[in-house]
């Protein structure tokens, strides 16, 4: 009886949750109304998640969406402000790193649900005990990877969180070794921040990585652009290449009308508007 009454609810948790994982990547160029309907939807999803830990497209969509709500209505937010107030900023600085946290502990549990043993095998200094990914497990492993990278770089004071970096990067590379194609591009331009970013790490690599992605995507990924300016151009203190890529940024944005452009068209703007105090 026990058998037969749980049967049911676990085939309806299930259903509920693929299908809140295909809305994860419904189409939306509305910031205000993504930002509004973001909370209800990941609170949701994360609930189901709770139930089905294993659910790797769910998993993915939850990662995803407090990935890129921890970036796109938080962090940035408080870059925008710090200029006119630094407390706030830091309050919501470290709004996102809990965020970005949550994000990567819910995809790692679901890969450690998928793979028992997988946290245990990615920290291993042993390339030959690294977890092997298989193609369903690439998605969740990017966001992940990416989720890890936004919480490191809001860590800069904690040298605990800062010392994860290697294995936030070994787990992007596991990700695009088993298929660079990844996400249009995301996945090599994911490398390219990682490059950019790690000690040690070469500006021409990071700049094939980006140009791998551009390629892939065709183009038409305004994050990809920015994320070249921003890791490439900066440091290097090219103004000329800084303001070129933002301009690409902005076409691509135009030319796709999609949720991920419109959060780098306004970045990309932001940024030229500040490139004076940049450089």
């Amino acid at each position: 009886m026990g058998l037969s009454a749980c049967s049911p609810r676990h085939l309806l948790i299930n259903s509920a949750a693929d299908a809140l994982a295909s809305q994860g990547g419904a189409a939306e160029e509305d910031l205000v109304l993504a930002r509004e309907a973001s909370a209800f939807y990941l609170k949701l999803s994360e609930s189901l998640l709770k139930e089905t830990p294993g659910n790797l497209p769910l998993a993915e969509a939850v990662a995803g969406g407090f990935t890129q709500y921890a970036f796109a209505f938080v962090s940035f937010e408080a870059e925008k402000i710090e200029a006119t107030d630094a407390r706030a900023a830091q309050k919501l600085r470290e709004r996102a790193a809990r965020l970005y946290r949550r994000a990567q502990r819910h995809a790692m549990t679901a890969l450690e649900q998928q793979t028992p043993g997988f946290a245990q095998a990615l920290s291993s200094p042993d390339p030959a005990k690294w977890p092997r990914l298989n193609s369903a497990q690439v998605g969740t492993a990017y966001w992940a990877a990416a989720a890890w990278g936004g919480l490191i770089s809001l860590s800069k004071d904690n040298p605990e969180t800062v010392a994860d970096l290697p294995l936030a990067v070994r787990l992007a590379r596991l990700a695009f070794d088993k298929n660079p194609l990844h996400g249009d591009g995301a996945l090599a331009s994911l490398m390219g921040s990682f490059e950019a970013a790690r000690p040690g790490g070469s500006a021409q690599q990071a700049s094939r990585y980006f140009d791998q992605a551009i390629a892939i995507g065709g183009a038409k990924s305004a994050g990809t652009f920015v994320a070249k300016a921003e890791s490439i151009a900066l440091p290097a203190g090219d103004r000329p290449a800084f303001e070129a890529l933002l301009q690409q940024a902005l076409s691509a944005s135009a030319a796709r009308r999609d949720l991920p452009n419109e959060v780098m068209r306004e970045r990309a703007q932001w940024l030229l508007d500040s490139a004076n105090d940049l450089f």
